[in-house]
Order: structure tokens, then C-alpha cells, then sequence
């Protein structure tokens, strides 16, 4: 290791080290008292089409089939199909060798094609092979690339590797956006946390995200608190404005509703848009149109109203 390497990894670690520790005890007090505020009748209608507009509809499993993908791709254009006024998905967020799948069916409708990338969940693989991964699903149609940052490399304090390969996956991204996925409940300790938000986030990220939706625990309420912190300090240190994408556990319309009071307690208002703030779930859309159809006819709809994903 040179030195001038030697020298950009201790600033580096100074620098993250030097940043305001997480009050542990203070972050999921606070959180949960967040959770707790209640959302009126009109707001909580303009909320759950709001959830909608922001969800990453998912799909990643082993058994995943072209088929699958169209399925879950009219969903996401249509999610109540005798409703025209429900808004449609913000993207449809599958594996790579998909992507043309859903290109084709999502042409014209304005919903991005994701794809997870990097050797997606684990982060095992070389770099080349990464980078690749990356390359293959962008030239494929992929809008957005989610990457998964090498949690070994960075429990193990190399943060200049993890810093390095967050770059050079936002250069192999070329037009398509980058959101890079922390898996949170392998970091241990919400400090970590913070530090790998600031990492990624100095690396060029256009959105972090909580987890891979394979690890629990993900995306919890403090968690989500601690991220946003370093998303709306990063934009007051930088003046650049970073997206954030809780993923995994949220399954209800009270769920999601809980992380949109703590959005806008903790960043406000310039986050709850699509450009700035997805949820990635595969069940949480058939509860909120659930939800939507109660508070639209005050009742609830049989479970056979939405579809089996």
C-alpha cells in the first residue's frame, strides 16, 4: 500500500470516525415516538396514494419467471384496475438477466425498471465481476442499479475499498441511477450505520438503502431514523440531495405510514416524492389497496380483491 493510499484511508477513517455518535437509547426513543403520532382521515388517504407512487414493487427469487415479471409489471401500471385514479408504482425492481422483460412491458408507462447488481445479496464476488453485473443490466434498460456494499470489507475498517467500489459502480451505471443497499442488520451498531450512509453517499449514491429484504433485522423505524439523519445532514454539508429507500419488513399501510411521519419529521417535506423516497416491498401493496378501498367505501374488501404475488 502506497502511501498516499495509506494517507486517503486515514482521513478517510478520521473523517467517519469523527462523526456524531448515535445516542442509541435517544434514536429508538425518539423513533418510537414518532411511530406513535396518529395520521388524520385526509392525510392518511393523500399518504396511502403517496405510498403507492413511491413503492419499488419487488421480485427476487431464485424461481422468478419471465412470467412472473410480466405479471408484477401490470400490477405495477394498474394496481387497482377499476380504479383509474390510483397512482401507479414507482419502479419494478427485479434481477438482471429480467430486465428486458420488464423493459418491454413497461415501455411508455413512465415506471422504472431496477435491477439489483453486484452480486446481490452477499456482495461476494470480484470487483470485475461486479462492475459487470452492472454494465450487463444498464445496457439491458435497467433505470436504476441497486448495488450491495461488501459488509465484510467495511466491519473489517477497509473503507476506502468500499469507498472505491461505490465509485466505480456509479461509473458503470452511466445514466442510471445508483441506490446502495447498506444491509443494516449485519452492520451491528447504528454508528456503523451512519458511517456507511456518509461512505456511500460520498461515493456518489442517488439513494441509500436500508437491506437486501434477506437479512433481518431491516428496515427498522431507528434504523430509518439514523439514515435520513445522514441524508439531510449530507445535503447541508453538500448542497446535494441524496434519496433513501427503506426495504424489508414493511408489509402494512401503518407500517408505511409510520416511516412517512418519520420522513417528514426528520428531513421534511423535499423527501416525500419519488425522486427522493421509494419502499421496497413485494406485500405491501395489496394492505394499502386495501386500505384504500375501506376508507374510499368503509369497508373492507375480501382478500381476494387484490392479487397473489
Amino acid at each position: 500500500m502506497t502511501s498516499s493510499v495509506t494517507a486517503s484511508e486515514s482521513a478517510l477513517r478520521r473523517f467517519l470516525h469523527g462523526l456524531p455518535g448515535v445516542d442509541q437509547v435517544g434514536a429508538e426513543a425518539r423513533a418510537a415516538t414518532l411511530a406513535s403520532r396518529s395520521v388524520k382521515a385526509d392525510a392518511k388517504r393523500q399518504l396511502i396514494d403517496l405510498a403507492i407512487s413511491c413503492i419499488d414493487l419487488t421480485t427476487l427469487e431464485g424461481a422468478d419467471t419471465p412470467g412472473k415479471v410480466r405479471g408484477l409489471c401490470a400490477k405495477g401500471r394498474r394496481p387497482e384496475p377499476d380504479d383509474s385514479s390510483c397512482p401507479q408504482v414507482a419502479a419494478i425492481c427485479i434481477y438482471g438477466d429480467l430486465v428486458p422483460v420488464a423493459v418491454e412491458e413497461l415501455r411508455g408507462t413512465g415506471i422504472n425498471v431496477a435491477a439489483v447488481a453486484t452480486a446481490f445479496p452477499s456482495g461476494r464476488a470480484s470487483l470485475a465481476v461486479k462492475l459487470q453485473d452492472t454494465r450487463d443490466a444498464v445496457a439491458a434498460g435497467a433505470d436504476e442499479i441497486d448495488m450491495v456494499i461488501d459488509r465484510g470489507a467495511f466491519l473489517s475498517g477497509r473503507y476506502g475499498q468500499v469507498l472505491d467500489e461505490v465509485r466505480q459502480v456509479k461509473a458503470a451505471c452511466g445514466p442510471a441511477h445508483l441506490k446502495v443497499i447498506l444491509e443494516t442488520g449485519e452492520l451491528a451498531t447504528y454508528d456503523n450505520v451512519r458511517r456507511a450512509s456518509w461512505l456511500a453517499m460520498l461515493g456518489g449514491a442517488d439513494f441509500i438503502k436500508t437491506s437486501t429484504g434477506k437479512i433481518s433485522p431491516a428496515a427498522t423505524l431507528p434504523v430509518a431514523l439514523v439514515m435520513l439523519e445522514a441524508v439531510r445532514d449530507f445535503r447541508a454539508a453538500t448542497g446535494s440531495q441524496v434519496g433513501f429507500k427503506p426495504a424489508g419488513g414493511i408489509r402494512t399501510a401503518k407500517d408505511a405510514l409510520k416511516h412517512f411521519v418519520l420522513v417528514h419529521e426528520t428531513c421534511g417535506d423535499d423527501w416525500l416524492d419519488p425522486a427522493y423516497y421509494r419502499l421496497g416491498a413485494s406485500s405491501l401493496l395489496n394492505d394499502l389497496l386495501l386500505q384504500r378501498q375501506r376508507m374510499a367505501t368503509g369497508r373492507y374488501a375480501g382478500r381476494d380483491y387484490v392479487t397473489v404475488d
